[in-house]
């Protein structure tokens, strides 16, 4: 089982070379001009926050994809007040009238992710529009007995921290509740017996891929940026609940086992493979999945839940990797898997490759950052 094998996390860190091979962490303005340059890279490209996604169709710019974008940008806000971030998110919550792209009738997390921003802005700028549609998209789920609609591990980060959004705002235990009982579905009935293996401490992303599901080594597929959105759903949940939040120990300990896990399958160069546990298919860098576990780990030293010696340099090895191997002269971001589900799609991931969308590889960037600068 995978996680015996870290039941000796000093030994193991060793072995891999993770303490022979640590850098140095940059200074926060170091990090700071990274994440500036590949933002400027993005907002010069899409001066037009309203502007449609054209892809393989036309899709609104409210999406999930972009909707990633604004959650890192929103921390990059905090880390670094510049005005024109702020007015940025709100022309995109205007361009939109703070909806979401199928109404507030919609379940699908996909389109509730533009909530975590839209609240943002309204806990700044307390306008009730900012917050009308999603609070009626999500009290209509609370209302329900519906809790199976989370069916794909992505799902988690897009919704999650909505829920936890409005349940401290209204300081209302209905909606963490509500957002347990279709988080523990997901994690144990979807795909038979849940897409959380207990074993290895990693989420398969769908039911597709539960096991007798193998990758070619006859390893079990987990998923990179799959197993990051869930590190960053419990981490954006985990970093506003009151410490009295019903379960909120569950969401911990699941972190924690979540962070033990990744430590020993970190490759030699800082990044995580795209199939976790099986570097031939498609295996190489990969900055999305890579800048989630980052921002995890980093925000888990912050608050003093992982060990600094032991987490600083896998995430220094981590973020030098991104912004040596990744990081254009210009602010555009290579080595970024496109959308899908598996290590085959999106490919191929290069240097060079431009992804089907350049907006979530940036957002898991500036959040990976953004939490690394509170470390200096």
């Amino acid at each position: 089982m995978l996680y015996k094998k870290i039941a000796c996390i000093g030994l193991l860190i060793v072995l891999t070379g993770i303490w022979a091979d640590a850098q140095k962490l940059p200074e926060k303005k170091e990090i700071l001009a990274k994440m500036t340059l590949a933002n400027d890279y993005f907002m010069k490209k899409w001066p037009d926050t309203g502007k449609e996604i054209v892809t393989n169709k036309t899709r609104p710019s409210n999406i999930w994809t972009r909707a990633v974008y604004y959650e890192g940008l929103m921390d990059l806000y905090k880390t670094d007040r510049q005005p024109r971030y702020y007015d940025y998110a709100v022309d995109w919550g205007e361009k939109h009238h703070w909806g979401m792209r199928s109404g507030t009738k919609t379940r699908n997390a996909d389109d509730q992710c533009c909530g975590q921003t839209y609240i943002d802005l309204y806990l700044i700028d307390k306008k009730p529009e900012r917050i009308h549609d999603i609070k009626i998209s999500i009290d209509s789920m609370v209302a329900s007995r519906k809790i199976d609609d989370w069916n794909w591990i992505d799902a988690l980060q897009m919704a999650m921290p909505v829920f936890a959004k409005l349940g401290v705002i209204y300081s209302d235990n209905a909606y963490f509740e509500k957002m347990y009982q279709i988080y523990q579905f997901s994690k144990t009935q979807h795909g038979g017996n849940g897409l959380y293996n207990p074993k290895d401490h990693l989420w398969w992303r769908d039911k597709d891929f539960v096991p007798p599901y193998k990758e070619p080594n006859g390893k079990d597929c987990y998923w990179s940026r799959g197993n990051g959105w869930v590190v960053a759903a419990l981490v954006r949940v985990l970093d506003i609940m009151p410490k009295n939040a019903p379960h909120r120990d569950e969401y911990q300990q699941m972190y924690l086992d979540m962070m033990r896990a990744l430590v020993p399958i970190q490759r030699p160069d800082g990044f995580w493979n795209v199939s976790l546990l099986d570097p031939t298919n498609y295996g190489g860098k990969e900055l999305s999945g890579t800048a989630l576990f980052t921002y995890g780990m980093a925000w888990g030293i912050n608050k003093g839940l992982l060990d600094r010696k032991i987490y600083s340099p896998i995430i220094t090895k981590a973020w030098n990797a991104m912004v040596t191997d990744c990081v254009h002269p210009d602010g555009k971001l290579g080595y970024v898997q496109g959308t899908g589900k598996e290590p085959k799609d999106g490919q191929p991931v290069t240097y060079d490759s431009i992804p089907d969308f350049e907006d979530y590889g940036l957002g898991c960037f500036l959040l990976a950052g953004s939490e690394l600068c509170k470390l200096k």
